[in-house]
């Protein structure tokens, strides 16, 4: 049994549009509060971790509630279509306020829809990939996520958005409304749910033949004590570098310009084109030795890169930041590829979409946290925290994520790979 890269792929246009609005979201947000509305970094945080704590409470509620559903386009495809219309019609209002108080509105409408639909999407994913091949696909799906980020980077540089003090993004925000309206309309016209997830379940059956030891009580009983405790301590890991990750993805557009003085889309894309290139390989060096074991080598590599970027200063030669982003590409593709198919590994065959919302809520809760906290140590102490506070919280997560003992994929037979 072989991966279809050509399923994984139009199921990971769901992902693209995602990743697309969040990368404008991360990108023209802390500049319109910055430029326009003169926020300091606190307040300004406090915003930006608005859509976590959304998450918090509604990626778990709707990624149950999909579960739930029964339609005939599927359970994650009714979500999806709902979700991410009415997130492109607020924001591309969002684009065109001058008012705070009709800017928060309108960012509140957007953050809502996009949380109909998140779990959901990234939900379908293993519902339609057998759980050996998940970490593979799990690398499609996010090297489509990217590619969604790298367009609308590039978009960036067209309409000029890292320009000092800018306040107009609207037709910015326009052109990246009209990519996720495409992605959309391809994952419509392609996405068969219901066919696959039922091909997905029958294939599921073979394996389980062919692997003896495997019974259907697996995905019956209960978790053991053992494997909840590594489901806490991989959401533990996923909570900590998110809480440096985001830390920087939040702020960097902001530290690039008023700091270091340079063009922060050219430094993001360079992480991001990494990230493409790492995706397959990553996918495929977990395949051999072990999801945990690749997570770690990732968590070294990021840690290494924001350590590394401490110590960049304005004036430093780009070529060194470029290098560094592009070590934190690569080291959080190893991670990202291979944290969500570790709990959804846990997960039983009806029960994917609430492990996903587990996922997002230890996700989503660092992310509530960490813009808030690290706005609070940059009002208060400065700027050179920036780095240092991500790279803490990113090393953190090597030992939680050390201690954990279940969910690496299990070996099946040849015929399968």
């Amino acid at each position: 049994m072989k991966l279809s890269y050509k399923k994984t792929i139009l199921v990971g246009f769901a992902f693209f549009l995602i990743s697309a609005f969040w990368q404008a979201y991360d990108t023209v947000v802390p500049l319109i509060l910055t430029n326009k509305f003169n926020m300091q970094q606190t307040w300004s945080g406090l915003i930006m971790s608005l859509d976590n704590i959304f998450a918090v409470f509604m990626l778990p509620l709707f990624g149950a509630l999909s579960d739930k559903v029964n339609t005939p386009w599927g359970k994650r495809t009714p979500f999806i279509v709902v979700g991410t219309v009415l997130a492109s019609i607020f924001f591309i209002i969002l684009g065109f306020t001058t008012s705070l108080a009709l800017f928060i509105a309108m960012l509140l409408c957007s953050l809502l829809s996009m949380a109909i639909f998140r779990s959901p999407a990234v939900a379908l994913m293993p519902d339609v990939t057998v759980k050996p091949l998940r970490s593979k696909a799990n690398a499609i799906i996010n090297l489509m996520g990217t590619a969604g980020g790298i367009i609308v980077l590039a978009f960036g540089i067209i309409f000029k958005t890292s320009t000092k003090g800018k306040t107009d993004f609207a037709f910015y925000m326009i052109s990246v409304v009209a990519i996720m309206i495409v992605a959309l309309v391809v994952f419509l016209l392609t996405v068969r749910e219901k066919k696959w997830a039922a091909q997905m379940e029958e294939d599921s059956k073979e394996i389980v033949e062919v692997n003896k030891n495997e019974t259907d009580n697996v995905e019956k009983r209960k978790l053991t004590k053992s494997e909840f405790t590594s489901l806490l301590l991989i959401l533990a890991s996923v909570a900590l570098w998110y809480i440096g990750y985001n830390a920087v993805t939040s702020k960097y557009s902001v530290y690039a310009s008023e700091i270091l003085q340079v063009e922060y889309t050219v430094t993001l894309m360079v992480a991001q084109i990494a990230a493409i290139i790492s995706y397959i390989p990553v996918g495929l060096v977990a395949s051999k030795i072990g999801r945990k074991k690749t997570i770690l080598f990732g968590i070294i590599m990021l840690t290494g890169a924001f350590l590394g970027a401490s110590f960049v200063k304005a004036g430093t030669s780009p070529i060194l930041m470029y290098a560094l982003f592009c070590l934190a590409g690569i080291g959080w593709a190893t991670i990202n590829v291979n944290s969500f198919p570790m709990v959804v590994e846990l997960a039983k065959v009806g029960n994917v979409g609430k492990y996903t919302g587990f996922y997002y809520t230890a996700s989503m809760s660092a992310q509530i946290v960490t813009p808030i906290l690290s706005g609070l140590f940059i009002d208060h102490v400065g700027w050179w925290t920036f780095f240092p506070y991500a790279t803490i919280f990113v090393g953190l997560a090597f030992v939680t994520m050390f201690f954990v003992k279940h969910g690496d994929s299990k070996p099946v037979a040849k015929s399968f790979e």
